[in-house]
């Protein structure tokens, strides 16, 4: 296994990281919404803090989920044209694609989510509400970690769209070495007939 593979793997293994918090903060979210609702209709009653609770759950599970979207391939994409490439083409519009747009939108997410996080933690930032659940510069710390996730993610599908040009060079070379002696050795057979020919012609010019 390559290095590029290894880090890919190491790289896919994060992102599965986040995918199994995801989950576990999904079941969390949807189990206090439950909880919400049964205090408001069943009991006449509620919290402002078990609400914000949920928003905040949802934020986090939608941030850490971007690089596990990525990985497993949900997020959308126009596959008209990709779908019909071959391997080697689907690396390179893999690879240009990560180095292009990928990356540099993380690094504006991640710029322009550190100012927006760092400004919270400033004020610590609460909830607008009274009774609403504090430490809001918590889940704006979230959106520059989700860019960086996201770009580590994107790193990965690169060094296998690169692992994957490699594999496709090393074969084309391997053939190419592969019909280069029996091209050589027939050459020489080409020449020795031709010469053979060209005597035998000579030959029989001198017997007439």
């Amino acid at each position: 296994m390559t290095f590029l593979l290894r880090a890919a793997n190491g790289l896919d293994r994060f992102a599965g990281g986040c995918g199994r918090l995801l989950g576990w903060l999904t079941l969390a979210m949807v189990l206090i919404q439950s909880l919400v609702v049964a205090l408001r209709y069943g009991f006449d009653g509620g919290s402002l803090a078990l609400q914000d609770a949920v928003t905040y759950l949802h934020g986090a599970a939608f941030m850490l989920g971007l690089a596990y979207a990525l990985q497993a391939g949900a997020h959308v994409r126009v596959d008209v044209i990709y779908r019909t490439l071959s391997a080697r083409g689907k690396a390179w519009v893999d690879a240009v694609g990560c180095l292009i747009f990928l990356l540099p939108l993380c690094a504006f997410i991640a710029v322009g989510g550190w100012y927006f996080a760092a400004n919270s933690w400033a004020v610590h930032e609460t909830s607008n509400s009274a009774d609403g659940l504090g430490g809001v510069y918590l889940l704006k710390s979230l959106i520059p970690l989700a860019a960086a996730a996201l770009a580590l993610q994107g790193l990965s599908q690169f060094a296998r769209a690169l692992n994957t040009l490699m594999q496709v060079e090393a074969e084309a070379a391997r053939q190419h070495a592969a019909v280069a002696p029996t091209q050589v050795k027939e050459q020489p057979r080409a020449l020795v007939r031709e010469a053979a020919g060209t005597m035998r012609e000579a030959a029989g010019e001198a017997g007439a």
